[in-house]
């Protein structure tokens, strides 16, 4: 997921502001997923679970990252498609339904980790990250799509947020 978030920040970075954030916040969300799951270069030499303060930090993340996509980044994304032409408009028709179920798996481990009280619950944790980065990946391809409209048609120098 890395390698795909260098790849739009390559493509896109620094054709627009809105864009240069939504990259930077994805970056703080998968170097914390690193850092939770113990992925390199993250990784420990001794097995253990990460500590809750450190999984309540990333649901927050989490639930920031997902929630700047649908009440700001979205909201630009459909006013461009809508305005720059109907193959545009098509296009977020398609692809905003299918972020939704990246959301609600998403909120659903944020609901489940963010307010868990017994440590008990941390030794689902690598099952229930391995299902979210599923997801997030799916999702982080479908906002590159988005991402390509926005790049379009909002990185002229007039129209930079």
């Amino acid at each position: 997921m890395l390698r795909e978030l260098e790849k739009a920040e390559q493509k896109w970075g620094g054709s627009n502001k809105l864009i240069d954030q939504w990259l930077e916040n994805r970056r703080k969300l998968l170097v914390h997923y690193c850092q939770i799951a113990g992925l390199p270069p993250y990784t420990k030499s001794e097995k253990s679970l990460p500590s809750f303060e450190n999984v309540k930090s990333f649901c927050d993340l989490l639930v920031d990252y997902v929630s700047e996509g649908h009440f700001e980044v979205y909201d630009r994304v459909v006013t461009a498609c809508e305005k720059f032409g109907e193959s545009s408009k098509v296009l977020a028709q398609q692809v905003l339904p299918q972020i939704t179920p990246t959301t609600n798996i998403a909120l659903d481990f944020n609901d489940k980790y963010a307010e868990a009280q017994d440590d008990q619950v941390l030794y689902q944790l690598d099952k229930d990250l391995s299902e979210l980065a599923q997801a997030m990946e799916t999702r982080f391809e479908l906002e590159d799509e988005l991402l390509e409209v926005l790049h379009h048609n909002y990185s002229e120098p007039a129209q930079q947020a």
